[in-house]
């Protein structure tokens, strides 16, 4: 008996989803499971969950936002690199922001999306990272190349992140494990190479930009 193709039809591309806003995850996984040749196989709603989901469905492709609760979809993008090295990452994220890009790509992304895109612009670039394509918002990269690298340090960084809350300089110092004469100097490092008057400001800049 001759076989058809249809006997055979191509295996479904597998999608893990992390999205925090059930409506939208639902929504998401919604509109994927319509294309014929994608299933999604995980959804999650935090960070902490991404890795762990990722070993037990072994998606293709791991749809991932950026800010979720507990582990940020960047790390774990990282994280995923180490321990799925086959799932291949794809941000889509709210927040088109060029230091979010730069932050992606270097964590081992695939792909960076904003999330006012049509679904079959998702669907396609599902697809082409599965390919071992790079798909990036062409707007985003444009203003990526043209913002720069981020001029903070990792351990400004660190600071800017522990400030948050109303932390003072003694409770960052211990947190981070630090003198509070060098907590000083990294925030007002970090306050200079924002161009901004006080660490609060510093630090609703440096997240704008996405450098947090």
């Amino acid at each position: 008996m001759n076989e058809t193709p249809q006997d055979h039809p191509a295996r479904c591309v597998r999608v893990l989803l992390a999205e925090d806003q059930g409506m939208m995850r639902g929504a998401l996984a919604l509109l994927l499971g319509l294309e014929d040749d994608i299933e999604v196989v995980a959804q999650v709603a935090t960070g902490d969950a991404i890795v762990a989901a990722a070993l037990d469905a072994k998606p293709d492709v791991a749809l991932l936002d950026i800010e979720l609760p507990g582990l940020s979809g960047l790390d774990a993008a990282a994280e995923l690199r180490t321990r799925a090295p086959q799932c291949r990452v794809l941000i889509l994220t709210t927040f088109g922001r060029p230091g979010y890009l730069r932050r992606a790509m270097e964590a081992g992304a695939a792909g960076f999306l904003v999330k006012d895109g049509p679904v079959e612009d998702l669907a396609a670039a599902i697809r082409r990272v599965l390919a071992g394509e790079t798909v990036i918002d062409p707007a985003l990269a444009a203003a990526a190349l043209s913002a720069g690298p981020s001029p903070l340090t990792a351990r400004e960084c660190d600071v800017l992140n522990a400030s948050v809350d109303g932390a003072t300089v003694s409770d960052i110092a211990g947190k981070l494990h630090l003198s509070e004469s060098t907590v000083r100097n990294y925030l007002s490092s970090a306050i200079g190479k924002t161009g901004t008057r006080n660490r609060m400001e510093a630090v609703r800049s440096a997240r704008q930009q996405g450098w947090l």
